[in-house]
């Protein structure tokens, strides 16, 4: 049992999301139980399930964040970014990061946070031209195709936020460092992105919750794929 409490109605719901209370992927466990790359996994691993994030703009920062830098690396640097631009509460706790405090923030500010320049830009420029959190109100194919037009924003970038910032399963985590590993050794060299994506294209609109599946599958010695000869 999980017992809510928040200050309204409002912020039951938003916690119920984080925690996707109420999703159920029980048809995604019974499609791929014997998927020769995640079937093990999705046996094992039955109820994993991402946590999302409070808004999409934090979504979004995690993201951008996340390109090209390691995973420790990109925490410290969404940390600090937080640090910078959010309420802190008496707890120690900081508010989640709003579009609206993000866009408040100079590039060069977001570049000496550890965010490379581009990125930093990047995440400016949609702050502050875009109402993040409509995009909920959109279709997954339709947001994917919205963050594709900005320049430092990719397929992987557009996975973490419909993910963890929208909560949307279609969009897979394409390009994703993980999903590299996985098939490098098969290939008998550094797979491209495009590999990634056609990894993930069998499973639909399963692909985002495959991703975390993969990833969370290889992290524990659940999938195995043949190496090349």
């Amino acid at each position: 049992m999980v017992v809510i409490r928040a200050e309204s109605e409002a912020g039951i719901e938003r916690v119920r999301f984080v925690l996707g209370l109420e999703d159920d992927h029980s048809e995604f466990l019974e499609e791929f139980a014997d998927d020769p790359v995640i079937g093990r996994a999705t046996r094992v691993l039955k109820g994993l399930r991402p946590l999302r994030l409070a808004t999409v703009a934090h979504a979004l920062l995690r993201a951008l964040a996340g390109q090209l830098v390691t995973w420790q690396h990109a925490k410290e640097i969404e940390r600090d970014v937080i640090r910078r631009t959010s309420v802190r509460h008496a707890c120690g706790l900081h508010e989640p990061p709003t579009g609206e405090r993000l866009g408040r923030v100079g590039t060069a500010e977001l570049r000496k946070l550890g965010l490379h320049a581009r990125r930093a830009a990047a995440l400016v420029r949609l702050c502050r031209s875009v109402d993040l959190e409509r995009l909920h109100g959109l279709p997954t194919y339709s947001v994917v195709k919205r963050l594709a037009r900005e320049p430092g924003m990719g397929p992987w970038s557009a996975g973490v936020i419909c993910l963890q910032g929208l909560g949307r399963t279609e969009q897979g985590l394409v390009g994703d460092l993980g999903l590299i590993k996985l098939l490098s050794p098969r290939n008998g060299r550094r797979v491209e992105t495009a590999e990634t994506a056609a990894l993930l294209e069998p499973y639909g609109d399963w692909a985002g919750l495959a991703s975390v599946y993969m990833l969370a599958g290889l992290g524990r010695g659940l999938i195995s794929l043949p190496r090349a000869a």
